[in-house]
């Protein structure tokens, strides 16, 4: 389960953390997908999960976005970042904002944090609920069982600055269908002392033939692109019937 606090430590370094990614080539690849699977003819986007705003920055002029998360740090980091865009804490698990969208997205792995099946399949008919006939969600997911390698030494991430220097480290675990991440912080700021910490994540891992039968069984026309937005990760795209 994802604990509340999970990412309390890191937001302020979140978006340094991962300088690597580039929200500018996803936003673009994902406003390609939504025109080409997107038959409700509004332009009312909920992006669900929507950390600190990086994809929101780039789909804004194009859609009117409502970007939530259940982090209060990571939000208040989303709203520097982003302005013109309207954001709210939500739990996804509890999602019910009484309106529905032409567009949802879920990215960057967030939906493995439903970790079980139960509130995968909750999650999701959440999502259905919130679409409008013809609008479409985008669902980046993660690992799946073959693809995530247990006992292994995790991915190293560091950031260099002139005046922040972070390095990240994890050691890969798994809990049946879960993967455990503890992640291991490093962290210097100039004219202070060294700060270390660790977040626990655990993720949950499901097959696609598992996943798009649990999207069907809430209203949608679901399939899994293979070519996502990442290595190995693929994305889920659905339909509201």
């Amino acid at each position: 389960m994802m604990k509340r606090n999970a990412w309390d430590n890191s937001a302020r370094y979140y978006d340094l953390i991962y300088s690597w990614k580039d929200y500018k080539r996803e936003a673009g690849k994902i406003q390609k997908l939504i025109q080409c699977y997107k038959k409700s003819p509004g332009k009312d986007l909920l992006e669900v999960a929507c950390g600190t705003g990086g994809h929101a920055r780039y789909l804004k002029n194009a859609f009117r976005i409502l970007g939530t998360d259940i982090n209060d740090r990571m939000l208040a980091v989303a709203r520097k970042n982003v302005k013109g865009v309207a954001f709210q804490k939500v739990d996804m698990l509890t999602l019910n904002l009484g309106r529905q969208f032409d567009v949802i997205l879920c990215l960057f792995s967030s939906i493995g944090y439903m970790n079980t099946r139960a509130k995968l399949r909750k999650t999701l008919r959440n999502f259905s609920g919130h679409l409008k006939q013809g609008g479409v969600v985008i669902i980046e997911p993660w690992l799946t069982k073959a693809a995530y390698k247990a006992g292994r030494v995790g991915h190293l991430l560091t950031y260099d600055g002139k005046e922040t220097k972070i390095a990240r480290l994890n050691v890969s675990r798994i809990r049946g269908n879960v993967s455990i991440l503890e992640m291991h912080h490093l962290v210097a700021e100039k004219d202070k002392s060294v700060k270390y910490f660790v977040e626990r994540h655990e993720v949950g891992m499901f097959e696609p033939d598992e996943f798009l039968a649990l999207m069907r069984a809430t209203g949608l026309r679901a399939r899994f692109l293979k070519s996502g937005l990442m290595k190995d990760r693929g994305l889920y795209v659905g339909v509201k019937r």
